[in-house]
């Protein structure tokens, strides 16, 4: 029979309660610092899972501070053109780790497979073009992902060439999730996330404010941490288990020779 599984809105103590009683835990585990340990692991392993569940698959954003233009066509129209994100350039510190987007993370199939929108501040009401139409143009170039978009006659595309022009709107953002990353540690001893490839573009944004990501656009990257400093705990322990093991291997060799 299977054992019991924590449930998504079941607290940890709730779990344990219900596994330390069920009949067939009872059965196979009489002992109950025994059975209380095989619920340990099923909480561990079942929380891990809902984790991975209800997050795989949400949304990252970051913003950059680079060039963004507006420029006129030959017939007049207004297009603005710039770069929602860059190679090789160290984020701020993101709470805890910084942070570099690897040459080739943007594809051409990847464009192709996305249909991107061009917002304002990424608000879905706010849409100034869409990569499927054609009033958005993507492109994976040697320094980013670049993008132009045509501006659309309408009150707040009209108020966005304005202020651009004017000085007052200058970063980029762009919404995605990640399908390869790599964690390691620098000479300073700085955690550092390199986003090696991109899974799935969302949208492209003009940004007011230079701000943080919020907590939600974290989500997946303090995962990626907190699964790396395991692993570095891990290693550690272990070397400093192989240490030891070593130290008293010489004791014993030294008391062998006498």
């Amino acid at each position: 029979m299977p054992l019991p599984k924590p449930q998504q809105y079941e607290t940890d103590a709730e779990f344990i309660e219900r596994c330390m009683t069920d009949e067939i835990m009872v059965e196979d585990f009489e002992d109950e610092k025994q059975r209380l340990a095989v619920c340990n692991v099923q909480l561990e392993e079942g929380n891990r899972n809902i984790w991975n569940k209800k997050y795989d698959n949400i949304m990252e954003k970051r913003i950059f501070n680079i060039e963004t233009r507006t420029e006129e066509t030959e017939d007049g129209k207004k297009i603005i053109i710039g770069h929602a994100s860059v190679y090789g350039k160290r984020s701020e510190n993101l709470g805890g780790f910084y942070e570099f987007i690897e040459s080739g993370a943007f594809t051409p199939e990847l464009i192709e497979n996305s249909d991107v929108r061009a917002l304002i501040n990424h608000d879905q009401n706010l849409i100034l073009g869409r990569s499927t139409s054609g009033t958005l143009r993507l492109n994976a170039d040697e320094k980013g992902l670049r993008y132009e978009f045509d501006v659309p006659d309408t009150s707040y595309g009209k108020d966005l060439v304005v202020s651009m022009e004017r000085g007052d709107i200058t970063q980029s953002s762009f919404a995605f999730t990640v399908e390869e990353d790599d964690w390691t540690t620098d000479d300073d001893g700085n955690n550092i996330r390199t986003i090696k490839k991109i899974n799935r573009l969302y949208d492209v944004s003009a940004v007011t404010y230079p701000a943080y990501p919020d907590a939600n656009d974290l989500i997946i990257a303090q995962r990626g941490l907190a699964t790396y400093k395991d692993k570095i705990k891990q290693e550690d322990e272990q070397d400093d288990l192989v240490k030891r093991s070593l130290v008293s291997l010489k004791i014993e060799l030294a008391k062998r020779k006498k």
